[in-house]
């Protein structure tokens, strides 16, 4: 059985959401919440918060979290936003804010 869960459009690039994804990718659920509460990552309270959807979204189908494992993590790119910052002698420099899409898929273990 499994359960997943999304968090779309979040304000972090999707190469740092991966440095914290790749964490907890395989780890049983109470290892990988205890990985992202001591993580120093700003992202890792967002990948926390998707992270408890997948469990709670599994708990409804009667599966118990001491049971649940991580078994995939990803961050897909989102929309960039496009932004003009000026420079020198009247010229402008783009700026990319990127975005990415949080998934986090979690199942029984494999006996």
């Amino acid at each position: 059985m499994e359960a997943k869960a999304h968090a779309r459009y979040v304000r972090v690039s999707p190469r740092k959401a991966r440095m914290v994804i790749d964490l907890i990718r395989g780890q049983e659920v109470p290892r990988a919440r205890e990985i992202l509460r001591f993580s120093d990552r700003n992202i890792s309270e967002v990948i926390e918060k998707c992270l408890n959807s997948a469990v709670s979204n599994a708990e409804r189908e009667g599966v118990r979290e001491e049971n649940l494992i991580v078994k995939t993590s990803y961050a897909d790119d989102g929309p960039t936003l496009k932004r003009w910052r000026p420079r020198a002698r009247g010229s402008a420099a783009r700026i990319n804010k990127r975005t990415c899409h949080i998934t986090v898929v979690v199942g029984t273990k494999e006996a």
